[in-house]
């Protein structure tokens, strides 16, 4: 990758830095007995209520009695969480490694579109794996859509990032495993990399 005039990344977080799997999601729900979960689910688009878990305009609580009211079965809180939680996977460590490294060399953030759910699913994942007590400590800030109301695709998001942090597009880099994502923070001028099956410790 020529990263050259480059001074900042932006990380998006599940499928660049953490391992995730969406069909592993679709699988438990679908498991539960909600059927063609996969419809309302993905990683290229989503339903309203899966929206509105991850830009925090319902909260958890809210969101599991929704999971009940739409498949119309009683399913446990914690049966929901479970299945919610089945795609988070694991942090590989030259991941790490390679962003305490990156760290001397550019300004490093995080954007990721999660929710209440999942950040403390992971969270757990890497304390209990890594021995990190969060993401923060890596970047110099992180961006949560569901504190921000926004998530990506939505232009807004990425205009957030540049603007509280003055950045500069054409000197910014964002990677992310979404096309809908990688084509939004190019209509900005950000340089962008769509990373498909390589990992990020390839690109440097």
């Amino acid at each position: 990758m020529n990263l050259n005039g480059i001074k900042n990344i932006i990380f998006d977080l599940g499928g660049v830095i953490l391992d995730i799997d969406y069909n592993l999601t679709v699988k438990a729900f679908e498991a539960l007995g909600i059927p063609n979960f996969k419809e309302q689910y993905s990683k290229m688009s989503q339903s309203n209520l899966f929206d509105d878990i991850e830009t925090g305009k319902i909260s958890p609580e809210e969101f599991y009695n929704l999971i009940r009211a739409v498949s119309k079965k009683d399913f446990s809180n914690n049966q929901i969480n479970t299945a919610w939680n089945a795609l988070l996977l694991h942090l590989p460590q030259h991941r790490i490694d390679l962003l305490k490294e990156l760290n001397g060399k550019f300004r490093l953030f995080l954007l990721s579109n999660t929710n209440a759910i999942h950040y403390e699913d992971y969270t757990k994942i890497i304390k209990r794996e890594n021995g990190l007590e969060g993401l923060e400590s890596l970047f110099e800030k992180t961006y949560l859509s569901y504190e921000m109301g926004l998530r990506k695709p939505d232009p807004e998001i990425f205009q957030v990032v540049l603007n509280e942090n003055n950045l500069v597009p054409k000197e910014t880099l964002f990677i992310d495993d979404s096309p809908q994502h990688i084509k939004s923070a190019k209509s900005l001028g950000i340089v962008a990399y769509h990373l498909e099956v390589e990992d990020i410790n390839e690109l440097f």
